[in-house]
């Protein structure tokens, strides 16, 4: 698994490639951290080459949920697949962390005021 962050405009996007799992959770956990710690972009995550999350994984995007909401910063997952979609719908994730398809969607819908 690898974990890659780049900032794009007004945007922190962290990419995940491989398996989102226990061992490899740490590395999102910590770059989640460092961009909640420094509040200065909104997070976009590309999931586009994520081929698997655990519950670990999700757990790492639920316990920012309040920090995301004190500091005012907005995150959005996108271009997750099927297998991976389903897993944030069946948990009812997907109603707690906004989904979108395409990074384009996710820049707009952060860029949208009434978000």
């Amino acid at each position: 698994m690898e974990i890659s962050t780049l900032r794009e405009d007004s945007f922190c996007i962290i990419a995940i490639n491989g398996e989102l799992d226990a061992s490899s959770s740490i590395l999102l956990d910590k770059a989640i951290e460092s961009v909640v710690v420094q509040n200065e972009a909104n997070i976009l995550v590309d999931c586009k080459n994520l081929n698997y999350i655990s519950s670990a994984g999700l757990g790492v995007f639920m316990s920012y949920l309040q920090d995301f909401q004190d500091k005012n910063i907005s995150l959005v997952l996108f271009g997750l697949n099927e297998k991976v979609r389903n897993v944030f719908e069946i948990l009812g994730l997907d109603q707690l962390l906004t989904i979108v398809f395409s990074k384009e969607e996710a820049k707009s819908l952060v860029n949208d005021p009434l978000l």
